[in-house]
């Protein structure tokens, strides 16, 4: 039997827009870093490849496909990677980490469901019922 723990896949998404209050060489300080933490964290498999995220978009929905979406400044997704962890708490951790945090953006930790979508399955899409 292995005693190694086991790991999981959480998806991470960077949310929200730079702090107006920093300057462009703070900022740019902070992604530096950012960089360096990340490159370190994909050499030890503790992360896994992901992308920011470019400005233009298209929200498809049953009405059509529109522009957008047009979400507020702390809701704008500007990029995701992939965190490699044992349980959701050391994956927020290993978040916490992040350099850019200090400059005003904040990041969601969602563990990736490796299982097909099922309508008898509670799920994020299952509407939530009234209490």
């Amino acid at each position: 039997m292995s005693s190694e723990p086991s790991i999981h896949e959480y998806l991470l998404l960077s949310r929200g827009q730079w702090d107006p209050q920093k300057s462009p060489q703070e900022i740019q300080d902070a992604i530096d870093r950012f960089y360096a933490w990340y490159d370190r964290l994909v050499a030890e498999g503790r992360f896994k490849r992901g992308q920011r995220l470019a400005t233009g978009a298209k929200l498809v929905s049953r009405g059509g496909i529109t522009d957008g979406p047009f979400a507020e400044a702390k809701e704008v997704i500007g990029g995701y990677w992939f965190v490699r962890a044992g349980s959701l708490d050391e994956a927020a951790r290993i978040a916490a980490d992040n350099p850019c945090l200090a400059c005003g953006l904040s990041y969601e930790i969602r563990p990736i469901e490796h299982e097909r979508a099922s309508a008898f399955r509670h799920s994020n899409e299952t509407p939530r019922t009234a209490p």
